[in-house]
């Protein structure tokens, strides 16, 4: 377990492997944790940087902002502080977001970017994510908190995600996850567009999607390869929100590939 601080608290991050630096950022509600098994099968290749995004996991929540472009800020001083000059990042949902906005706002800290079942425009997410970013409903949630977290891992997270383990792996984070991360970082998402800005982005770019997405509209893709130049897309039939997770074998072996692939 390692950690930095910034100027807004503490971030902690995983780090595996050895050879050149790749940074993977979790989604809403998420923590680095998800990222365990893409970790074990690109650290043989790439020295993986996973970190918890403030308000989320083991990092600092001891604030008052948990917007898109705080986190943003965050990607930088990471960099920043672990002498990172350059690097693939590689975002799930929120995280993937948040990733092609750093390739936006700080073009010369991103080799390539990937994003994960990711919002390019946040009126894609489904009306549940929306709704919490609402403060009446984010309060009653967590006033509510036993019962919320019961019909989340019990139901919810099963009608997402189809490995076994994720009930589980939800559970714990959101169990980690304060009123004011949950609210403020969802309706920053909820409000977000890219569709005008992703031209800026001049980098290879990938999008991973799976076609039984309910979280994420699945077809954000489209947005996504009409708008940068250098795009490709991967598409998962068979998998929901959390293709690394539900086809983890295919996933990993299609980031890689891509990852590998020489930029010009």
């Amino acid at each position: 377990m390692s950690s930095i601080t910034t100027n807004q608290g503490i971030v902690h991050y995983e780090v595996y492997g050895r050879g050149r630096p790749v940074i993977l950022l979790h989604g809403w509600l998420g923590s680095w944790g998800l990222w365990q098994e893409t970790m074990a099968f690109l650290g043989a290749f790439y020295r993986t940087y996973a970190l918890d995004f403030w308000g989320f996991g083991e990092s600092g929540k001891k604030r008052e902002s948990y917007a898109v472009d705080d986190f943003v800020d965050l990607v930088n001083q990471f960099m920043e502080q672990l002498g990172i000059a350059r690097a693939p990042l590689v975002g799930h949902s929120m995280g993937g977001t948040v990733s092609l906005s750093v390739a936006m706002r700080y073009p010369e800290r991103v080799s390539k970017v990937v994003v994960v079942g990711s919002p390019i425009v946040g009126s894609s997410l489904a009306p549940l994510l929306k709704m919490s970013g609402y403060r009446p409903v984010a309060f009653l949630l967590f006033n509510m908190m036993g019962p919320f977290r019961a019909w989340m891992k019990y139901y919810y997270s099963r009608q997402i995600c189809s490995d076994p383990r994720f009930p589980e792996m939800m559970d714990r984070d959101l169990s980690k996850t304060t009123v004011e991360s949950f609210l403020r970082s969802i309706a920053s998402l909820r409000r977000t567009d890219l569709r005008p800005s992703l031209g800026q982005v001049h980098i290879p770019a990938m999008g991973m999607y799976g076609d039984r997405d309910k979280i994420v509209h699945p077809m954000q893709w489209q947005p996504m390869l009409a708008g940068i130049p250098q795009s490709q897309i991967v598409r998962f039939p068979k998998a929901g929100h959390f293709s690394m997770l539900e086809e983890p074998t295919e996933f990993s072996q299609k980031l890689k590939a891509f990852l590998d692939e020489p930029v010009s």
